[in-house]
């Protein structure tokens, strides 16, 4: 019996140093991944020229147009906006004006020793800012009033979009060729007849 039993313990022995020799190289394993330094930065290029908003519920609140092919950093979705950075600027923009590229994923040991060093940027691509962009559209004196987000009777459709931002809701009625439209903002009712701003009031 006693012969019996004494390989039955050796074999139970070796098992226990296997296993934790299994532990140790795991653990070694998991110190060698916490030293390598994983960087993962979102991007998504500017399919159509769009504004940047620095409040996704206030159309008004446009920091600055981005113009198309440019590259911005995303940080955060939801089923309309992404969060985005472009240029030091931080905002808004419509999803579908933009597509996301690829995730690059940049890993390297850290080397504690060596110090790290600092690539010079690229000198940014030149920002068009929303005066110089409306001024070119519209004319000086026109791109002032839109940049100071004033509206008036007779204006365009277009006109008033450079001026508020998209509108959070259209209601739209079509009879034979009369187009009316009622933009809804925040805090404002916008009534647009055949392209034209016609008439307009506070939400009650």
């Amino acid at each position: 019996m006693k012969k019996h039993l004494l390989p039955l313990v050796l074999i139970l022995i070796s098992v226990i140093v296997s296993a934790q020799g299994n532990r140790t190289e795991i653990l070694q394993n998991l110190e060698q991944d916490q030293s390598v330094n994983q960087d993962q930065t979102v991007t998504a290029t500017i399919t159509t020229a769009t504004r940047l908003f620095g409040d996704k519920y206030d159309l008004t609140s446009v920091i600055t147009i981005i113009p198309a092919d440019s590259v911005v950093e995303v940080f955060d979705s939801d089923s309309t906006y992404y969060l985005v950075a472009f240029q030091g600027l931080e905002g808004f923009i419509y999803k579908r004006h933009a597509t996301l590229n690829k995730v690059a994923v940049n890993t390297r040991p850290v080397n504690r020793q060596e110090p790290v060093q600092v690539q010079e940027e690229q000198p940014p691509q030149q920002q068009i800012s929303r005066f110089s962009y409306l001024e070119n559209k519209y004319g000086t004196s026109m791109a002032a009033r839109l940049n100071a987000g004033k509206i008036w009777k007779g204006m365009t459709a277009e006109m008033v979009r450079d001026s508020w931002g998209n509108p959070q809701k259209i209601n739209r009625v079509i009879n034979a060729n009369l187009v009316k439209e009622e933009w809804i903002y925040r805090n404002t009712w916008l009534y647009i007849e055949n392209n034209t701003l016609v008439e307009w009031g506070p939400i009650r």
